[in-house]
């Protein structure tokens, strides 16, 4: 992230669940335009059929590059990958990559022998 002599600010975006997509996305912008170095997932957000999990990572890396663009500082999101199996792990892995969000992150208990 580029910061260096000060704590990094994030948080975690709440409401974890019933969030769709796009209103998901425009809190993580709300929150890192509002000055946060970063956002994360909750553990539990993963893809539910309210916002499924590449609706999500499209619309957070447009809230990072925007708020990006807005503010001239760079800003971070770590994007829950958490999958069934390992394979479908490594797609997210890959989706996030390809979008330009190099911030992924695994959740051991929701992740269960996957890990």
């Amino acid at each position: 992230l580029n910061k260096y002599g000060r704590p990094l600010l994030g948080c975690t975006i709440k409401p974890k669940l019933g969030l769709s997509a796009k209103n998901y996305g425009r809190a993580v912008y709300e929150c890192l335009r509002g000055g946060l170095d970063f956002t994360k997932d909750d553990e539990n957000v993963n893809s539910q059929p309210f916002m499924r999990w590449r609706d999500r990572f499209l619309f957070v890396a447009e809230a990072i590059y925007k708020s990006q663009a807005e503010t001239g500082e760079i800003k971070g999101h770590y994007l829950n990958a958490t999958a069934g199996t390992c394979e479908e792990m490594l797609k997210r892995a890959q989706c996030a990559k390809e979008l330009g969000v190099p911030i992924i992150m695994h959740d051991y208990l929701t992740g269960g022998w996957t890990a």
